[in-house]
C-alpha cells in the first residue's frame, strides 16, 4: 500500500472516513423527531409542537457540522446536522409545510458565514 493510501485509509482498508455528521442519528415517528449523538444530550420534539424552523450555518466545518436544521417550539428544540442520517427525510416532511421559505434554503446553500435563515413559522 502506498504512502498516501496509508494516510487516507481507515484500518479496515476503506477510504471512507467518518464525518462529524455520521455520529448523529435521527429517529422519526408519526409523533416526534428525536436526535441522538454519543456525546450530546438527546433532543426530541413532537411534530405538533413545532412552531419555528430554521437553517443555521456556521463556520465550524469540516471538523464539526456546519449546517443545521433546527425545529423549535413549546420550549424545546431539535438540531439536525445536514448530511446526518435522517436529515433528508425530516427536510422532505417540513418543506411541505404551508409557507415554507425555499428562497432562504437557497440563500443558506450559498452562505459560508455564521447566519440563521428562517424557513417557517406557525
Amino acid at each position: 500500500m502506498g504512502f498516501w493510501n496509508k494516510i487516507f485509509s481507515s484500518k479496515n482498508g476503506s477510504s471512507a472516513k467518518k464525518q462529524p455528521e455520521d455520529f448523529y442519528e435521527t429517529e422519526i415517528t408519526d409523533t416526534y423527531v428525536k436526535v441522538t449523538h454519543p456525546k450530546r444530550k438527546d433532543e426530541q420534539i413532537n411534530w405538533s409542537e413545532i412552531e419555528e424552523i430554521r437553517l443555521v450555518n456556521t463556520d465550524e466545518g469540516p471538523f464539526l457540522p456546519d449546517v443545521w436544521l433546527i425545529l423549535m417550539g413549546n420550549g424545546k428544540g431539535c438540531s439536525i446536522p445536514q448530511g446526518s442520517d435522517g436529515w433528508n427525510k425530516v427536510y422532505d416532511i417540513v418543506s411541505k409545510y404551508d409557507g415554507f421559505n425555499f428562497k432562504n434554503v437557497i440563500k443558506s446553500a450559498s452562505c459560508t458565514e455564521n447566519e440563521t435563515f428562517d424557513l417557517w413559522k406557525k
